[in-house]
């Protein structure tokens, strides 16, 4: 299993690719995967919100990780398998990680209202399925679930062995520490791409981001100054990184991510209804900021 170390630093929350059909694309996302290696990405996030994973079919979503798994062994790797049913989630973790993935996360079960110790089964299930332990996507903004630090399953849970740790796609970062106290043994990844330099401060490994697909230099390097003791410029750049996702934020994140991407060259089709294509009048506000506050990644060399 790889270390910590191994698993540090910056992972693009993958898009899903499209072609004009509306099917999968794999070419299309793997021209943007190789686009983030070389820019500095420590692996991929694959098949989770940002890949619009809820909006995908069974079969789509083990396409994508087909298309991602030809970078198996040239870099990390991490597939989300969340689902409400877990023989579900057991599907797309055994499928994942025989096509190469490092390891699985996973969302907890949502819409119905799962008592703790059904979330932790659920999770027991995915690790004994995937054979190794699962990174918990805490996203309560989404699923509506949190894992309070004080119940005894959820401790008894990260304690176990079959977690990994968690991305903590929750401004509680307080929790996301609490957690980490639990069980030395644990990671943490920041999982809002607005909170990297807190997330870092309280013990983060690394950063899953989902604008991180179309602007990763300009995190590696907020990644990299704060690693270097650089504060001060690190958060002046969360700043301006902050400025960009309020920006697309506003006229839909992930429709926005997908615009700018074909706006750098990198065509990757329309998120999926019910999301709506940017308006024009939309499109130039985005532009407008992201040209006013993107840090180009040429201006990173050296």
């Amino acid at each position: 299993m790889k270390t910590r170390e191994q698993l540090g630093g910056i992972y693009s929350a993958s898009i899903t690719a499209y072609d004009e059909a509306g099917r999968i694309s794999a070419a299309a996302l793997q021209r943007v995967m190789e686009r983030n290696l070389t820019e500095g990405a420590a692996g991929f996030f694959v098949g989770g919100s940002s890949g619009e994973c809820f909006l995908l079919t069974e079969a789509e979503r083990i396409e994508v990780f087909e298309a991602a798994s030809s970078f198996s062994g040239k870099t990390n790797l991490i597939a989300h398998v969340g689902a409400i049913s877990t023989e579900e989630a057991v599907r797309y973790a055994k499928a994942a990680m025989k096509l190469g993935f490092d390891f699985t996360a996973a969302t907890a079960p949502f819409y119905y209202g799962f008592s703790s110790k059904e979330i932790c089964r659920y999770y027991y299930d995915i690790a004994e399925a995937s054979g190794a332990p699962v990174l918990i996507y805490n996203f309560p903004g989404n699923t509506h679930k949190e894992f309070g630090t004080s119940d005894l399953a959820y401790v008894e849970l990260f304690r176990s062995g079959a977690i990994l740790g968690v991305k903590q796609t929750n401004y509680n970062l307080y929790q996301m520490e609490r957690i980490l106290n639990l069980n030395p043994d644990l990671i943490a990844f920041n999982g809002y791409d607005e909170t990297m330099v807190a997330g870092q401060a309280l013990g983060c490994v690394g950063s899953i981001g989902s604008t991180f697909n179309m602007m990763l230099p300009h995190y590696k390097r907020i990644f990299d100054l704060f690693n270097k003791g650089e504060r001060v410029q690190a958060l002046e750049l969360q700043h301006r990184a902050n400025n960009c996702m309020e920006a697309m934020c506003a006229v839909g994140l992930i429709p926005a991510i997908k615009y700018e991407l074909a706006r750098q060259g990198y065509p990757v089709g329309r998120a999926r209804r019910p999301f709506m294509p940017l308006t024009q009048e939309q499109k130039d506000y985005v532009d407008g900021v992201l040209d006013k506050n993107l840090v180009a990644g040429e201006h990173f060399k050296g």
